[in-house]
């Protein structure tokens, strides 16, 4: 009987030391829906190369695989629509890796997403994960965030709203889990 009750009292120990530390705090989740426009040419560019790729020795057949080690800087910004001039709620600031050589082209993504109006003002959350590009919707995880979105954690689906050239607006909905 008292081998159970200790078995019983190091289980509950070890539940308690591991429990996720919250202070009290009730979790909350924020739907987000906005569009980020990714503009890689012409005068208004939010994205530069800032690191060239090694060349590779590819055949002229192996287009996506020819991309591969490509980084990019971005700014790009995040509006409440697909017109460019509508209203704008944010910033995507950071990375994105051409990481594969396969037959499905993806990006690594290190974005962050800054919110400048409403009441996500100066709060942020942070992606980073495996983007493949050339799929209708990409599911990417959230793993951090400021402000409001302090310990954030979700994920973002991302979708092509429309593409020219390599110049793309892209439609974000966002689930955040924060506290």
């Amino acid at each position: 009987m008292v081998g159970r009750h200790l078995l019983l009292l190091l289980a509950m120990t070890l539940l308690l030391l591991f429990a996720p530390a919250t202070n009290g705090l009730e979790t909350e989740v924020a739907n987000l829906h906005f569009y980020m426009h990714d503009v890689v040419d012409g005068p208004n560019a939010t994205v530069t190369q800032v690191a060239p790729r090694q060349p590779l020795n590819f055949s002229a057949s192996d287009t996506l695989a020819a991309l591969f080690g490509l980084v990019y800087a971005i700014d790009d910004p995040l509006t409440v629509s697909p017109d460019r001039s509508s209203e704008l709620v944010g910033r995507a600031q950071g990375m994105y890796a051409a990481t594969s050589m396969g037959d499905e082209f993806s990006l690594l993504m290190m974005l962050t997403y800054s919110f400048i109006t409403g009441s996500y003002n100066g709060s942020s959350f942070s992606v980073l994960g495996r983007n493949p590009i050339f799929k209708e919707v990409r599911e990417m995880p959230i793993v951090g965030g400021t402000g409001i979105f302090r310990l954030a954690r979700g994920y973002c689906l991302a979708q092509t709203h429309s593409s020219i050239r390599f110049n793309a607006v892209i439609r974000y909905n966002v689930t955040v889990l924060h506290y």
